[in-house]
């Protein structure tokens, strides 16, 4: 009987294929998994009473669940207030850069004048420059204006974005000229085009600045903290950071209150994976 060596040869490359394709399955999940054992820690710690948390060995899962910690987290501080004040910030921060970036990215990608494109390239030389060195001059003009503890304190600062003008560019590149073209021959202004034409078919990628920009202010610790001193006038992230004190740290309370102010986030995440795709191949679409 004779050995066909082409077909073993194509079946041993079929199972090397699978093989490895197995093993990077596993190896995706395993590191998914380790990925997932702060979040699956913080909510097990969010049930744990006080004893159970210095415990040592530490356990994954408690004696008893305390649904009261959730309760007593959210009512022990005015987390309704943190929770509005966050609103109005992201709501903010997001309009703000959706209309200011969509603005200065229709400048750079569509309208034609001396030095445009060195000016974006010096204006994108900017994301080298670390956010924490402009903290203090940025507090100084926060604090010159009277501005500290408001609202607008933590908006304004943020309501420019170099990488989302950059990722609205990239996307106006890429609309087709014609439009356009069409647009002017029948008297249309820049801002006609811009408003009738440019925005309506760059829905997608102003979706995902949107839920970027959410989900920056959301998660924004430093400023509110720093331009912050009234209890009234705190976002959630700087009050889950009010249950730590220097002489006790109330844990089981402190990710209750984390886990809740998480959901939002998640919410937005689970519903809008196709923009955070999306998002990373606009960034790498040819200027």
């Amino acid at each position: 009987m004779a050995i066909d060596f082409k077909r073993l040869t194509l079946l041993r490359k079929k199972l090397t294929a699978i093989a490895l394709k197995i093993l990077t399955y596993i190896l995706l999940v395993t590191l998914a998994f380790s990925m997932l054992i702060p979040f699956i820690w913080m909510v097990s710690t969010s049930f744990m009473n006080d004893l159970e948390v210095y415990e040592y060995p530490p356990k994954l899962i408690p004696d008893k669940l305390n649904w009261k910690n959730y309760q007593e987290a959210l009512t022990l501080l005015p987390f309704d207030r943190f929770f509005l004040n966050s609103i109005i910030i992201s709501a903010g921060v997001v309009t703000g850069q959706l209309i200011i970036c969509s603005l200065a990215a229709f400048s750079f990608a569509r309208l034609h004048y001396r030095g445009r494109d060195k000016i974006f390239s010096v204006y994108l030389s900017t994301m080298m420059i670390p956010a924490i060195v402009t903290i203090i001059p940025s507090f100084l003009i926060i604090d010159t204006f009277r501005g500290l503890n408001s609202y607008w304190a933590m908006i304004v600062p943020f309501l420019n974005s170099v990488w989302g003008i950059f990722l609205l560019r990239q996307f106006f590149l890429t609309l087709p000229k014609d439009l356009e073209d069409a647009a002017r021959i029948d008297g249309a202004s820049n801002w006609t085009i811009y408003w009738r034409i440019i925005l309506p078919l760059s829905r997608p990628a102003l979706a995902t600045l949107g839920i970027f920009s959410f989900m920056a202010s959301w998660k924004e610790f430093l400023w509110p903290l720093i331009v912050t001193s009234q209890m009234e006038m705190r976002p959630v992230e700087v009050g889950i950071a009010l249950f730590h004190s220097i002489y006790i740290t109330k844990w089981p309370y402190q990710m209750a209150a984390a886990v809740v102010v998480m959901l939002p986030i998640l919410i937005v995440f689970f519903f809008t994976q196709r923009y955070f795709i999306r998002g990373i191949a606009l960034t790498g679409m040819k200027g």
